[in-house]
Formats: C-alpha cells, sequence, structure tokens
C-alpha cells in the first residue's frame, strides 16, 4: 500500500481539478444527454440512489436514468431486462450514463478511481476481508472495472476491490484512468453473461 502522505492529498487535487474542468468542459454534453434521457425515458432525468461511501457512509449517487419506470398489474416494478431500452443499452455501454458522477467526486463523497459503490442491502453480507473495500473511497471506476467491469463474478471482483486498497497509489490510480479509456472505447465487459446487469449479490452462501 502507498504510505506516502502526499498520496491522499495529490489524489483528492487531481480529483477536484478533474472533476471540475469535466463538468465544465462536458456541460453542453451533458445537456444534451439530460434531454435525451427525458425524451426518451420520461422524467426524473436522474437517477440517484443512497450508496456506502467511505468507511460505509451513506451517500446518494447521481447517474444519468437508462430503465423505463414500468410496473406489473400489482404495482411491482418489471424486471431490468423488460424496463431496458436500446437508448439505455447504449448509455452504460458508452458509460454516458456515468457523467454526472463526476458532481460526488467534486463533493469528495467519490473519487475518480476507487471500489464500485455497490448498494446498501449489501452491507450485511460481506465478510472482513470484502469490508475492507469501504476503506477507500469509492470510485467511478476501478481495478474491477478494468479488468472484466460485470464480466466478473462477485469473488473476483471483491478480490479485485481489496487487492486495489492494499496497493493503491498514485500510479496505479493513473494506469487505472488509462485503461478505463480504453475499455470504455472497446466496451469490454458491459454486462454480465446473460444479463443486462450485473446479477445481485447473495452473500458467500447464498439466500
Amino acid at each position: 500500500m502507498n504510505t506516502s502522505r502526499m498520496y491522499p492529498i495529490s489524489k483528492r487535487l487531481i480529483d477536484v481539478v478533474f472533476s471540475a474542468l469535466c463538468l465544465l468542459l462536458l456541460s453542453p454534453l451533458l445537456l444534451v444527454l439530460a434531454l435525451l434521457v427525458r425524451l426518451r425515458l420520461g422524467s426524473p432525468v436522474l437517477f440517484c440512489q443512497l450508496r456506502p461511501g467511505l468507511k460505509a457512509k451513506p451517500f446518494h449517487i447521481v447517474k444519468f436514468r437508462t430503465m423505463r419506470h414500468e410496473c406489473d398489474t400489482y404495482g411491482v416494478p418489471l424486471a431490468d431486462e423488460e424496463r431496458m431500452t436500446r437508448f439505455g443499452q447504449w448509455l452504460r455501454a458508452s458509460s454516458l450514463d456515468e457523467l454526472p458522477e463526476l458532481w460526488n467526486v467534486l463533493r469528495g463523497d467519490m473519487s475518480l478511481v476507487g471500489p464500485r459503490p455497490l448498494l446498501m442491502e449489501y452491507l450485511p453480507l460481506y465478510d472482513a476481508r470484502q469490508a475492507s473495500r469501504h476503506a477507500v473511497c469509492p470510485g467511478i471506476t476501478g481495478w474491477a472495472q478494468v479488468n472484466g467491469r460485470n464480466a466478473l463474478t462477485w469473488e473476483q471482483k471483491f478480490e479485485m476491490d481489496v487487492w486495489y486498497v492494499h496497493h493503491r497509489s498514485l500510479t496505479l490510480d493513473l494506469t487505472i484512468l488509462l485503461l478505463t479509456v480504453k475499455r470504455v472505447v472497446a466496451r469490454e465487459g458491459i454486462a454480465h453473461v446473460g444479463a443486462v446487469t450485473m446479477p445481485r449479490f447473495r452473500g458467500n452462501h447464498g439466500e
């Protein structure tokens, strides 16, 4: 693990400068995407959800919506596959749905690089090793995302998250950012095999 006192300072400085510049320079694109989401999927344009951050402290992650709000006759939301549209798939494949998370980075809820923030309901299901992923700030991209993303199993993903926690450094962060650009362009590992999203985590022993 990087023990330099300058690492967290440098990491935060990069996060603030990069996210602020991107939000400013990409503001026309963000406005166009917001309009397209409103026209194609309706309102609200943004998807906000409570996620665990550093030390599992909750925060609201912000993304562009990629699914329709459709329910069955009992008011239960339909399966992801039924609510996902071709437009929503394109947003996810291009990772454009993640752009609003730059606001989370600017606020300090997230970092550019770190383990992806998962669902709050998963917290009681982690073992001690898996829970150590919350020892660092969650990221827009991470070691797992550039090594398979949603094509990985949960076990593989957690192992990579833990590996990052113990080996994090500015050099590794910059490497992950460069690899992320490559993976996004190639659209690798967007979804788990046979599903439009990653299957739900059920803990080490399932349910």
